[in-house]
């Protein structure tokens, strides 16, 4: 297995191990790396404080040493109290060796477990009186000895001393570190496991809860959300998007309730139409057969049916495009977009003139949704408009806002239909005998509203009807 496999086999099984797993894994590493960091520089301090009171003690001897007469002499000194320090216990170690050396560096002497310590050619320097002292390691068989040596008037005095006994003390210590190490890391891992499932519980909450909205498709079940932390916050943003999507799914039903019921009337006269053509084309009975001019009547009936019955299919995919806002945000001038829609909508309408008033009004917005939304006042105005009237179109712009007004010489909107005209298949008791769908001036408000503006539809005082539409400017570093 190549090194690059190996490291995606490790991060892929590190991925598949659940949040908690993972959570104790690392808090157990953790405490791992701290227990074996704080073992290593305790058991380095005492190897360091053990040693040092070695040497010390064993530099000490050396100086004594060299004052004796014979080796012999300074081993009974050494091995023996202190006449001078009565309180000073006596030194029994077996591994005590002293030697004198001459000022050749031959050994002159020696008394202790060893026939002779190796004279090292820095010792011999101190023999000679090159050095005032040394300190070095030797091993004799299968010991390590310390040895000090200092001068002394004929040469040199050696005292060796065996450092079995700091090793093993070390030893265990060091073992003793371990266990404890490996009793922190297992509490630390058990401590780990408890604070990742304190921890994790609230998610086990938001997880259950979501659960429970996936298997009962129920939008309206809040997640419980308690305190100020980043799990509250999730909590509280998953209701959030619940409610939003509570919100689009009610509207959706909302919209194909409506759809239904709009279609079911245009599509019962479109099969009627058809079955009566069909059922009148199959008599061969002169009587029976459709008059010339019946025919062409269904007909027209039937052209007229299907142009209204295609608008408002158009305008429901319109509506449904504008739900989910795809078109991306520019900065554009409004009255580039007006100038369009009313070119657009001279053709349309070509009994009814069009007068604009262009004014300068940069906005963010999406320009083919802006001006699908003018052109539907437009169209609405020139419904409403008698032949030869105008539809006056005004372009209001500063404090921060860029407005647009529609209005016509039509007669106007009652009073007990302002407040539902902007309601998607709203259609007043004057209007039902006209072509339309009741969704154009509720497409106007869907666009202005993903916008950040705002419409609103009143009386002139001429008596006619204006629809207005507000949008905010453009701030000047966009």
């Amino acid at each position: 297995m190549t090194g690059r496999a190996g490291r995606w086999l490790r991060g892929h099984r590190w991925r598949e191990l659940s949040l908690r797993t993972r959570l104790t894994l690392m808090a157990a590493t953790a405490v791992a790396v701290a227990v074996i960091g704080v073992s290593i520089t305790s058991w380095t301090l005492v190897r360091a404080k053990l040693y040092q009171q070695f040497n010390d003690q064993l530099h000490s001897y050396a100086q004594l040493a060299a004052k004796a007469s014979s080796p012999a002499d300074a081993l009974t000194t050494l091995s023996g109290a202190d006449r001078r320090n009565p309180g000073t216990e006596p030194d029994r170690s077996p591994g005590l060796v002293i030697q004198f050396v001459d000022r050749s560096g031959a050994p002159a002497g020696a008394a202790g477990g060893l026939l002779s310590i190796p004279v090292t050619p820095l010792a011999q320097q101190v023999a000679a009186g090159e050095r005032a002292e040394d300190d070095s390691v030797v091993r004799i068989g299968p010991d390590r000895y310390r040895v000090w040596t200092v001068q002394r008037p004929d040469g040199a005095a050696q005292v060796a001393r065996d450092s079995e006994g700091v090793e093993n003390t070390l030893a265990e210590l060091g073992l003793l570190h371990i266990l404890i190490g490996l009793v922190g890391v297992a509490i630390a891992a058990v401590i780990g496991r408890l604070v990742a499932r304190a921890a994790l519980r609230p998610v086990d909450v938001l997880t259950a809860g979501a659960e429970q909205v996936a298997r009962t498709q129920d939008l309206t079940a809040a997640i419980p959300a308690g305190g100020r932390g980043e799990i509250a916050r999730l909590a509280d943003a998953f209701n959030s998007m619940l409610g939003a999507l509570a919100e689009s799914k009610a509207a959706q039903r909302r919209l194909v309730e409506d759809a239904g019921h709009e279609l079911r009337t245009p599509l019962t006269s479109l099969r009627t139409n058809v079955e009566l053509l069909i059922h009148a084309g199959n008599q061969t009975d002169p009587v029976k057969v459709l008059p010339a001019e019946d025919r062409e009547r269904l007909l027209h009936d039937l052209g007229v049916q299907t142009a209204e019955l295609s608008t408002l299919i158009g305008e429901l995919v319109e509506l449904a495009k504008e739900d989910t806002a795809p078109e991306p945000l520019e900065r554009l001038d409004l009255a580039d977009v007006v100038g369009s829609a009313v070119e657009r909508a001279r053709p349309r309408a070509p009994h009814v003139r069009f007068k604009l008033t262009r004014a300068d009004g940069e906005v963010l917005g999406r320009p083919v949704s802006l001006e699908r939304a003018v052109l539907n006042l437009l169209d609405n105005a020139a419904k409403w408009s008698p032949a030869d009237g105008v539809v006056r179109v005004v372009m209001t712009g500063g404090d921060g806002e860029t407005g647009l007004s529609v209005a016509d010489d039509g007669p106007g909107i009652a009073d007990e239909d302002l407040p539902h005209v902007f309601e998607r298949f709203y259609r007043a008791e004057t209007a039902r005998a006209l072509p339309g769908s009741g969704l154009g001036l509720a497409i106007v408000h869907q666009i202005v509203t993903l916008h950040g503006g705002s419409v609103a539809a009143r009386r002139t005082e001429a008596g006619g009807a204006e629809v207005s539409l507000t949008l905010p400017s453009a701030p000047e570093d966009s």
